[in-house]
């Protein structure tokens, strides 16, 4: 089981830890309302030692990957990263990663819980090709910030992060410290990952802390996920949805060429939609079950796969994810979740 580096200075300051994404890390420091709070309105730092890192060498690399996820590896400056599905030749949805380009090589991030099938499946389609995958996940280490005000907060350890783009990743020394700050792929995650040496977290996790930085557990961070309408792979994510579907527009490129599942991918492109397209919930009650049917009238028209009671300054709100069809309507229908009515609104949810 993948640990924390530095866990036993996390259960001294309060931490509760619990299996997140495959490693144990804390679920919360005592307080999940105000860790939330500050992903919301401050800055946040937390543990991301559930974060697995695959490097891919060998000459052949970037021809290869490309041919294996739905994004435009082949195309990436060094420093830059996108994010990507891996496909069936079916088109369904198989894993998800974010690849960067490292310069001699590329380096991949996915949860540790997906890292071994992610690893197995790719290893089957290295044939002839000069490719080598390596796990380095626990050579180098990462931690998370997120938040409207985690710019603020870097910049106080002289840390400049305001000309990164989405998925930029720059080196830097940090007190003699090495370090790689990289921005979130996602249009809707306001936030940086801190990637260096596992002995070195516990330092640049007391500079953030001094710096203003609340610590925050799994917990508030599922919280938040589900608030900005980010997907999770094996709980919003499965192997039955389609990429179109999953509403992911920033992890396909429909210019880079062949890929496995990319004939799928073009076909529903050309027809121009999907049957069902994944959505936000509104409800009053408790957080329905992964799996709750959403209905409209007698018919069954969609599904819940993960939701959470939020808590906010101006009072609690039940938000879930899931799928609607499309037949059924956009923002501000009321639909039949379990034994609740909900409202169907654009994610990311308005706070």
């Amino acid at each position: 089981m993948a640990v924390t580096t530095f866990q036993d200075k996390l259960i001294s300051s309060g931490a509760k830890l619990a299996i997140y994404r495959g490693a144990e890390t804390p679920a919360s420091f005592g307080g999940p309302a105000a860790e939330f709070q500050a992903l919301l309105e401050g800055c946040a730092v937390f543990d991301m030692s559930w974060q697995a890192k695959l490097i891919f060498s060998g000459r052949d690399r970037v021809r290869w990957l490309n041919g294996m996820v739905t994004n435009n590896i082949r195309d990436l400056t060094a420093g830059q990263g996108v994010y990507s599905f891996l496909l069936t030749p079916q088109g369904h949805n198989q894993g998800d990663l974010v690849a960067y380009n490292r310069g001699d090589y590329l380096l991949a991030t996915t949860d540790r819980e997906q890292a071994p099938n992610i690893t197995a499946l790719l290893q089957r389609y290295i044939v002839m090709d000069q490719v080598e995958i390596e796990d380095i996940s626990s050579k180098l280490g990462a931690i998370g910030i997120a938040g409207p005000k985690c710019g603020e907060t870097l910049s106080r350890l002289g840390i400049d992060v305001s000309q990164l783009q989405l998925g930029q990743v720059v080196d830097a020394v940090w007190k003699s410290v090495g370090i790689s700050v990289v921005r979130h792929t996602h249009p809707y995650w306001d936030g940086y990952e801190i990637w260096l040496a596992p002995e070195n977290i516990d330092r640049i996790w007391d500079a953030l802390t001094d710096a203003g930085a609340t610590p925050a557990g799994s917990d508030a961070l599922e919280m938040y996920r589900i608030a900005r309408g980010v997907p999770r792979f094996g709980i919003d994510l499965r192997e039955r949805d389609l990429p179109q579907e999953t509403g992911q527009q920033h992890a396909l490129n429909f210019t880079k060429g062949c890929y496995i599942g990319q004939e799928i991918v073009e076909r529903i492109r050309a027809r121009g939609n999907v049957h069902r397209c994944f959505a936000g919930f509104e409800m009053q009650g408790a957080p329905p079950a992964s799996g709750t049917k959403v209905r409209a009238g007698d018919k069954d028209v969609g599904e819940i796969t993960s939701a959470a009671r939020v808590p906010l300054p101006g009072g609690g709100r039940t938000l879930a994810l899931g799928y609607l069809r499309r037949e059924v309507g956009g923002a501000a229908t009321t639909v039949q979740v379990g034994e609740q009515s909900a409202i169907v609104r654009t994610l990311p949810f308005a706070m």
